[in-house]
């Protein structure tokens, strides 16, 4: 069984002692993609310092980014998609 995000980070939206953030809604090019800078309307990710390294999963968010994994996740009408805080807590933490 692949490990989850949700696992080993804490996802939610207005989350300013997040590490990095994921931009939650917007265009489909845009949604999904991770930034480092704070917006309440996005999706942040705080990692256990234990278990797994920050500045790594910015780098594995970039990857589902893309490579289209937020694109094909992203719901809502052609002008204004979005992605939710279980659709990141359920992709794997080490993509393939």
């Amino acid at each position: 069984m692949k490990q989850k995000i949700g696992f080993i980070a804490e996802v939610k939206v207005n989350f300013p002692g997040a590490d990095f953030w994921l931009v939650r809604k917007g265009s489909e090019a845009s949604v999904g993609q991770p930034v480092e800078f704070f917006n309440r309307e996005f999706i942040g990710l705080r990692f256990n310092a234990k278990v797994a390294v920050a500045r790594y999963y910015f780098y594995v968010m970039q990857i589902y980014y893309q490579t289209g994994v937020f694109e094909r996740l992203a719901k809502g009408t052609l002008q204004l998609k979005h992605i939710t805080v279980d659709d990141v807590i359920e992709l794997d933490a080490h993509p393939s």
